[in-house]
């Protein structure tokens, strides 16, 4: 969250926007970088909108490793996961290039069948579209998933495609949040996810 407040700030900065103090993003990201700079821009200057995602997206591909780090469990989790035969699959509404270099970066080798990022003939989540297509592509059926997410709309998602959306307490939202929007199970670190 970090990295994408301050791609953003600087952004705004940059056309002569406030910026907003970083807990204020916990809830502006994870639709999307357009929506992401749609909600920061002040709301009498929506023209700017497309400007500050360029600048954020510019800044964001020199910057993105500055105070991103995996959460702690994650490798744990993957290579557990892996090693039991699961499939696994990333799915974000970051865009594609920048979801592929953070697979690249923090894991080695990638234990991913599919690694998919927002792409422009796609709809964002939460439409299921790209979370179907991966179930499709792996020949899995949708109710077959665990769909894990920190979000409302990550939830959304796992609801709208049929999957088991699955809300977990280490990402941006609260609990209150992920069961409202859908969660049939509320995990709080990444090893209980195994207990599934």
């Amino acid at each position: 969250m970090a990295d994408l407040a301050n791609a953003t700030n600087t952004a705004l900065v940059a056309v002569g926007c406030p910026p907003h103090p970083l807990a204020s993003y916990r809830h502006m990201v994870g639709d999307g970088a357009r929506t992401l700079c749609a909600r920061a821009v002040p709301a009498d200057q929506p023209e700017l909108v497309d400007e500050v995602r360029q600048r954020m997206r510019d800044h964001y591909a020199a910057h993105c490793f500055d105070a991103t780090r995996l959460y702690p469990g994650i490798l744990e989790l993957v290579r557990v996961l892996a090693e039991r035969g699961c499939t696994l699959a990333v799915l974000s509404n970051k865009p594609d290039d920048f979801t592929n270099q953070m697979i690249a970066h923090y894991f080695q080798p990638n234990p991913f069948q599919v690694v998919r990022g927002h792409r422009a003939h796609a709809p964002l989540k939460p439409d299921p579209a790209s979370a179907l297509a991966i179930a499709a592509e792996l020949q899995i059926p949708p109710a077959s998933w665990l769909y894990l997410g920190d979000t409302n709309t990550d939830m959304q998602t796992a609801r709208a495609a049929g999957m088991i959306p699955i809300g977990v307490l280490w990402g941006f939202r609260e609990r209150e949040e992920l069961l409202a929007s859908g969660a049939a199970e509320i995990i709080a670190k990444p090893a209980d996810l195994l207990k599934l």
